[in-house]
């Protein structure tokens, strides 16, 4: 329990330090090094290394070890397409097989959710993430289909792919605060859409709604100084 307990540590002490920048697209990785530096011996080391490198963060280097992998702008781009593609499909579906009311109740309790945490003077992020997160959740269990769900959960775990993978651009609140606000009313028209089993629309919207993170990673790797510097999870990334 006790090894279980230093891998899952170990694990998400490096993928937070991935996705937050700290460590560059191109850093090699040295097992001993990573076990002093965060006080855990090299077997759940080299257990979290192995895990990152099967979720796409780690490349395998040439004599052993590892390497911080860096992404492709546009195989990031294309990845979020893809979500907006399935996404799409899942929200036709549950317009097109129809959903009960109890599941609708709770997308627009969740959607209800959302508008409080987007409502006060500075933006809930933490919140909003959640529940985003859990919006796009409820949304694929409508679509009542375990091939798509499993798709979708295999695109989503690629980096920058996740509904709620959007960069916090810290230097410029108002712009964040539109972002975010025009993506959550895209939210109430696919439930709407949904519910009026409106398949070609609900596809539409959700398709159109996977390119709010698409816009956002793009106008923040075309910008330069304390905008790009809000962004650190850019650092991964290369043109």
């Amino acid at each position: 329990m006790e090894g279980t307990t230093r891998a899952e540590r170990a694990l998400i002490a490096l993928r937070q330090r991935i996705l937050n920048g700290d460590l560059s697209g191109g850093t090699r990785l040295f097992e001993v090094a990573l076990a002093e530096e965060l006080d855990i011996s090299r077997t759940p080391i080299r257990a979290a290394l192995s895990k990152l490198a099967e979720e796409g963060l780690l490349d395998r280097a040439k004599g052993g070890g590892f390497v911080v992998r860096s992404f492709r702008l546009p195989d990031v781009l294309d990845t979020i397409e893809l979500r907006g593609v399935l996404e799409g499909t899942a929200a036709r579906f549950a317009a097109e097989r129809g959903v009960t009311k109890a599941a609708l109740t709770q997308a627009r309790e969740v959607v209800q959710q959302i508008d409080m945490a987007l409502s006060g003077h500075e933006i809930d992020l933490d919140q909003y993430s959640k529940l985003n997160q859990q919006f796009h959740k409820l949304l694929v269990q409508m679509a009542q289909s375990d091939a798509l769900a499993r798709e979708i959960d295999r695109v989503t775990s690629l980096p920058f792919a996740s509904p709620s993978a959007f960069l916090d651009d810290a230097a410029s609140s108002d712009r964040l605060q539109r972002h975010l606000s025009a993506a959550h009313e895209q939210h109430r028209a696919i439930i709407d859409a949904i519910a009026n089993r409106e398949g070609a629309r609900a596809e539409s919207i959700a398709r159109e709604h996977s390119r709010a993170s698409r816009q956002n990673i793009v106008f923040l790797t075309r910008q330069k100084g304390s905008l790009r510097d809000g962004a650190p999870p850019l650092e991964i990334l290369s043109t």
